[in-house]
């Protein structure tokens, strides 16, 4: 079955810097646009980021455009989501997904997700 196991997350100071990994695994990786999301308590799941299948296009939120990067290994069937000049804000629990060949911001189009990893940036 697809599995996609999201890690990185953590505890870290306001400005520093966290690097999220999602590993996929039971599906044709390179099939597959990407996506990052989160959700904040009491919050609905945003957007964060996207990437198309080669890695050649990404998509970001306008609260984290200039901070956050996504890329793709599809040897290793791994997205990454490097944040950098984290801020309180950014707290939420960070899920990644995948969706059938055409990226989208839209959660509801995603056909599979993480179970999601925890950020949490102190003031």
């Amino acid at each position: 079955q697809v599995q996609l196991v999201e890690s990185g997350g953590g505890l870290v100071q306001a400005g520093g810097s966290l690097r999220l990994s999602c590993a996929a695994s039971g599906l044709t990786f390179s099939n597959y646009a990407m996506g990052w999301f989160r959700q904040a308590p009491g919050k609905e799941r945003e957007f964060v980021s996207s990437i198309n299948r080669s890695g050649s296009t990404t998509y970001y939120a306008d609260s984290v455009k200039g901070r956050f990067t996504i890329s793709r290994d599809n040897a290793k069937n791994t997205v990454y989501l490097q944040m950098n000049s984290l801020e309180p804000e950014d707290t939420a629990v960070y899920y990644c997904a995948a969706k059938f060949v055409v990226a989208s911001t839209r959660p509801n189009e995603y056909n599979y997700w993480g179970q999601g990893t925890q950020v949490t940036v102190s003031s």
